[in-house]
């Protein structure tokens, strides 16, 4: 369980990552031209898909990063809670939207990070 947690939670960090950095480095409009899945963001300003791509960053670095030193990893699983809600936040967005389709997938991720929630206080947490 110690390495599918592992590959989950560096998977994760590794699309978070990649997704919050484009949020905070392209214009808005640049951010929607990748596909119908982005047109969420005319429900926003620049500055908030710019917090939120902040976010994703510090959520994705704060998956791996701790555990990986071995510096307070019991942050592992906070930041995946803290990720949990940013994608309960997406979800309700989706569902205003009625963009159900990518609802799905808004709860797909959500349920990756609950795993590794849940693996990581409870399942094999680290120094256990």
């Amino acid at each position: 369980m110690h390495i599918a947690l592992w590959i989950v939670g560096g998977l994760l960090a590794a699309a978070y990552l990649t997704g919050g950095t484009s949020q905070v480095l392209m214009s808005k409009e640049k951010y929607r031209s990748y596909g119908e899945s982005q047109h969420w963001v005319d429900d926003f300003t620049s500055g908030h898909i710019k917090a939120i791509g902040t976010i994703k960053i510090v959520g994705a670095v704060g998956l791996v990063l701790p555990a990986a030193v071995n510096v307070a990893p019991v942050l592992v699983p906070v930041a995946a809670c803290g990720l949990m809600l940013v994608m309960a936040g997406a979800a309700t967005t989706r569902f205003r939207r009625s963009e159900w389709k990518f609802l799905i997938g808004d709860l797909v991720f959500l349920s990756l990070f609950a795993f590794v929630a849940w693996g990581r206080f409870s399942l094999e947490p680290f120094g256990s």
